[in-house]
């Protein structure tokens, strides 16, 4: 959850800069700073919003779909009216909240056409809470997606994302995530969960429930091939958006966060860096990667200097400390 925030705040400095005014900001990638005030973006926002909706939804006994629907859609929704929500929100995330707030049933209130990287910056505590299933973890994954990003590619995406953070909490080999990625998304190629998704397929119009989630899984497996041909010729000095994509939707976001991460693997700091210093989404880039590193390396990973004065620490650390 550190970690997470600690990339986003790297990151929302150099969001929607290009490489050379980056490089005015710091000429070498791996020396930048931290803010001295660590604020964060809507991506930790949201994230928090999926951690107390996800808290809330435990409490009251196992983890079914209307559980975690009713609460995170309260949550979203006082996402939405929030004055601090003032940090360059996702107009697929403004949009899909104010049609939460009207009622209804939420696959109504989702863009079935916005594979945005806002489905899958918020997801990673789905992965941290050891006494889910791996279906609920699937299927909580593609719901929270779903509440404003219904995209078969936004599903598949954010599954993958919250099984990165499981497999990394439990102690998983990095070098392993990208077959054991794969091989997931093969399985799951065809499933669509009614369960957790409802009728979101019949709001295509195109093809069964099995081939709506399927175009998703497909583009994120293309995302895979590109991370695995990255890793072959890896090259921690170069731009990370040029190898896997630049970000904004969310395969890429997966991917390109994913890369910095499995570069460097036992070096969290270096890994966040390079993600904030890209040309693309680096907010939401730094961030996964943030949470895939503070997942294998733990809270002691970041510099102390830094944990002290990231925006909603206490909040942080406190669910930190919940799923620990």
């Amino acid at each position: 959850m550190l970690g997470l925030a600690i990339g986003d705040a790297i990151g929302k400095r150099t969001e929607f800069l290009t490489m050379a005014e980056i490089g005015l900001l710091s000429p070498d990638w791996r020396q930048l700073p931290l803010p001295k005030k660590a604020q964060v973006t809507d991506d930790t926002q949201m994230t928090l919003a999926l951690a107390r909706a996800l808290r809330d939804a435990l409490a009251d006994g196992p983890l079914v779909p209307l559980r975690l629907e009713l609460p995170l859609r309260a949550e979203f929704v006082d996402w939405w009216r929030s004055p601090d929500n003032n940090r360059a929100p996702g107009m697929t995330c403004l949009r899909s909240c104010f049609r939460l707030s009207t009622g209804g049933p939420w696959q109504d209130a989702s863009d079935i056409g916005s594979k945005g990287c806002g489905a899958n910056m918020r997801v990673a505590p789905l992965g941290l809470v050891r006494e889910l299933t791996e279906r609920q973890v699937a299927g909580a994954a593609q719901l929270q997606s779903g509440l404003t990003h219904g995209h078969p590619t936004a599903l598949a995406a954010s599954e993958l994302t919250a099984f990165t953070v499981r497999w990394l909490a439990q102690g998983v080999d990095p070098a392993e995530l990208p077959a054991r990625l794969r091989a997931h998304a093969h399985e799951q190629r065809t499933r669509y969960d009614e369960s957790w998704l409802g009728d979101l397929s019949s709001r295509d119009h195109f093809g069964s429930p099995e081939e709506f989630i399927a175009r998703g899984w497909d583009e994120s497996l293309r995302a895979l091939d590109r991370l695995d041909a990255a890793l072959a010729a890896a090259d921690p000095e170069a731009d990370p958006c040029e190898r896997t994509g630049a970000g904004w939707v969310a395969e890429e976001a997966f991917a390109s966060a994913l890369l910095c991460f499995l570069l460097m693997p036992d070096d969290p700091v270096a890994a966040v860096r390079r993600a904030a210093v890209s040309s693309g989404d680096s907010d939401s880039l730094a961030c996964l990667a943030g949470a895939f590193a503070g997942a294998h390396r733990g809270a002691d990973a970041w510099p102390r200097e830094w944990t002290e004065r990231i925006e909603y620490r206490k909040e942080l650390l406190a669910f930190g400390a919940l799923w620990d």
